[in-house]
């Protein structure tokens, strides 16, 4: 393996958080996971959601078997039993709550 190679695989596992964009949100709020643990109505305005949610999303590359791909993490404005949510993508490329 060069060096190239070396610094390029190194750059896919910096665990930086990135923002999501405006598909990304609409996407999350059709979930019915998301609906159900949020309580939203189909059709939710994701502005709204989003204005009351932390969310972060990660490129995502772990060890072998593994999984490569967007992670999405959700926590409500309020620190409770509740966990965080996280999301991935299935093997067609569908958000999906991981477990």
């Amino acid at each position: 393996m060069t060096n190239s190679n070396k610094s390029n695989l190194y750059l896919m596992d910096i665990p930086k958080p990135y923002e999501l964009n405006e598909a990304e949100w609409r996407e999350i709020v059709r979930l019915s996971a998301i609906q159900e643990a949020w309580g939203l109505e189909s059709g939710e305005d994701w502005e709204n959601f989003a204005s009351t949610v932390y969310a972060a999303k990660f490129r995502f590359h772990s060890g072998g078997p593994g999984y490569v791909g967007d992670i999405f993490i959700l926590q409500g404005d309020a620190i409770s039993d509740h966990a965080p949510i996280l999301l991935r993508r299935d093997a067609q490329g569908h958000l999906i709550v991981a477990e």
